[in-house]
């Protein structure tokens, strides 16, 4: 089967090769999927360039999410040959087959085509755990959600609006407002011409945005605590901008406001039944129309680094799919 492989890390441009590698097996109790389609994801650039909190042993094939149908199950494995399944896993996705434990492996929600259930679990999972089990959001609560037009912004708006939440946005460009807008956002405000922190004021009446999911850090995490109502919650997600920031943390005790942070792959290692039963709501919401991943493009697999291109220079808005 094809597969890209990096033998070391570095820029995907210079280290990613896509080789002929040995057919894979599957382990006692787990599966080989034949993939149809893999979803690319931020992470996948930090580990391609050995800066992912778990490094991959060496040669290895990025890719943590995919979907796609079993062709191999191990002895003691739950699936059976034909089950169609989404697996989120460390690596291995960006290939023709990808070898994983049942344990890897997850219910396709009814509906969804191969490159929306391939971008279902990371995004979707996250925002999931961020806004229910984290941040308790409450319907007629105000949500803000930065970064709103990617995968992350996009499951965290239509999640938002699931739960009964105003969503205010913010993107960088006013096509990617109407993204924003469409994924369910009641205001949408662009963070490059717009004073978001007074426009988020103006929105709420003076009050503030009771939750703040922020995966963008840097200084939207600095202007957003000027924003934020009084027993706010700050979602940390993720710094896209680079840049981790630091609190000064009489702000934190003047407005009784709580900075929360979400690590979902923590769940996956600690707490894999609270995965399972988020899967299950998820997909649930999926069944009654409120969820579904936007998938920018779809290549080919061949096609790889260009779509990490576009990934990294911030070019697309949803998830950008590889095709086999």
């Amino acid at each position: 089967m094809r597969a890209w492989r990096a033998h070391s890390y570095g820029s995907y441009k210079d280290v990613l090769q896509l080789e002929e590698v040995p057919a894979l097996e599957p382990p006692p109790g787990g599966v080989v999927v034949k993939v149809e389609a893999a979803a690319l994801n931020f992470p996948d650039l930090l580990a391609i360039a050995g800066q992912y909190q778990v490094k991959a042993p060496l040669p290895f094939t990025p890719g943590i999410e995919a979907a796609g149908t079993v062709v191999k199950a191990g002895a003691t494995s739950k699936h059976k040959v034909g089950d169609r399944v989404i697996v989120s896993a460390l690596w291995g996705a960006f290939a023709e087959e990808i070898s994983a434990a049942d344990a890897q492996c997850f219910a396709w929600p009814e509906g969804l085509t191969a490159a929306e259930a391939a971008s279902f679990i990371v995004t979707y999972h996250t925002g999931y755990f961020a806004l229910v089990y984290r941040a308790a959001l409450r319907a007629g609560e105000t949500l803000l959600v930065h970064g709103g037009a990617g995968g992350v912004g996009i499951a965290a708006i239509q999640l938002g609006k699931a739960l009964g939440a105003t969503v205010i946005a913010t993107a960088g460009a006013d096509d990617k407002l109407d993204i924003c807008r469409a994924a369910g956002a009641d205001h949408a405000f662009n963070y490059r011409t717009t004073d978001w922190v007074a426009a988020v004021k103006q929105a709420t009446g003076g009050k503030g945005a009771d939750v703040i999911y922020d995966p963008v850090g840097g200084d939207v995490f600095d202007q957003s605590l000027k924003c934020i109502a009084l027993e706010g919650r700050l979602l940390v997600i993720g710094f896209a901008s680079g840049k981790i920031p630091e609190v000064k943390l009489n702000r934190v005790l003047l407005k009784n406001i709580s900075l929360v942070g979400l690590f979902w792959g923590a769940y996956q290692l600690h707490d894999p039944g609270k995965v399972r039963a988020a899967h299950d709501a998820l997909c649930q919401l999926v069944a009654d129309g409120k969820l579904r991943p936007l998938v920018w493009k779809e290549l080919p697999l061949a096609e790889l680094p260009a779509a990490l291109a576009a990934l990294e220079g911030r070019q697309s808005h949803g998830k950008i799919a590889v095709v086999p």
